[in-house]
């Protein structure tokens, strides 16, 4: 990087208050292959040819500037785009090397396995148990103690565990923000997904939740694979092992992490993580 143009002193910092975790070196698996993905609203195409390998057991952050495609790229991935009308699809996406898009695909099966977590907490105006077994229970998991297991697991790994276990049949409206942020991540995580997808999962939230949803996603990723959207390069920084940067809805350069802040081989990451333009 041009000595003129350093990284910014706050990306600087969280890149080192992070572990080490993967080395130029590093050989991980895919969990997710994108080939040649285009995708269209209406007449618009908003994704150019976007090849992606998205590393098992890695947290993978989208960054670039507002309306670059990276939302719309990350919906790809469980389909969820497809809820939207008059849209358009091309590309192949293999999810450990099955092609999420061939017409054989169970699309509620595929969502089971590739669970999302939205911007906005949108709990459901239930108990804080029921909204961690509506998953299981919509899979047809009626035992009780089945039950109870599974909320009590999720709740765990969600954190919060020890914030709620006392009042589970309270309504989940009641939380704070961020407690009702990580309470959809234990909803997500009840279906047993193997893939987290997560829009923005921190933007609504203050700083100390914030911490918290993000020592949640270090944790979490030594058992899933994830993929984060992120306006934030502080965060990006801090979380994330992979980066990848889109511009225009184009993928302009991905990497390790530390290497794509503080060495990026393109000009225009570069311009964007010093605060150029975006």
């Amino acid at each position: 990087m041009d000595p003129r143009s350093p990284i910014p002193i706050s990306v600087s910092n969280a890149l080192a208050q992070r572990p080490a975790i993967l080395s130029g070196n590093t050989v991980t698996k895919s969990k997710i292959s994108v080939r040649q993905a285009n995708f269209w609203y209406g007449t618009q195409q908003v994704l150019f040819d976007i090849h992606m390998e998205i590393p098992e057991n890695r947290v993978t952050a989208l960054i670039g500037p507002s309306g670059c495609g990276k939302s719309t790229f990350l919906r790809l991935l469980n389909r969820m785009n497809e809820l939207i009308e008059n849209t358009r699809f091309t590309g192949t996406i293999l999810l450990d090397g099955q092609d999420i898009y061939h017409r054989d695909m169970d699309v509620v099966m595929l969502r089971r396995r590739v669970g999302m977590v939205f911007q906005k907490s949108n709990p459901f105006p239930k108990s804080i148990f029921e909204n961690v077994a509506y998953g299981p229970r919509i899979a047809g998991i009626r035992n009780r103690r089945v039950l109870q297991e599974i909320v009590e697991n999720c709740l765990k790994r969600a954190a919060l565990w020890d914030e709620v276990k006392d009042r589970l049949h309270e309504s989940a409206m009641a939380l704070s923000g961020g407690q009702q942020q990580r309470l959809c991540i234990a909803r997500a995580l009840a279906t047993e997904p193997e893939v987290l997808l997560m829009d923005e999962p921190a933007s609504a939230l203050d700083p100390s939740a914030t911490a918290k949803i993000e020592d949640l996603i270090f944790e979490l990723k030594s058992n899933y694979t994830i993929v984060i959207v992120t306006h934030n390069m502080q965060q990006a920084a801090r979380v994330s092992d992979v980066t990848a940067f889109f511009f225009q809805g184009r993928l302009v350069e991905m990497d390790s992490t530390a290497q794509l802040f503080t060495r990026p081989r393109e000009a225009q990451t570069e311009l964007y993580i010093t605060g150029r333009f975006g």
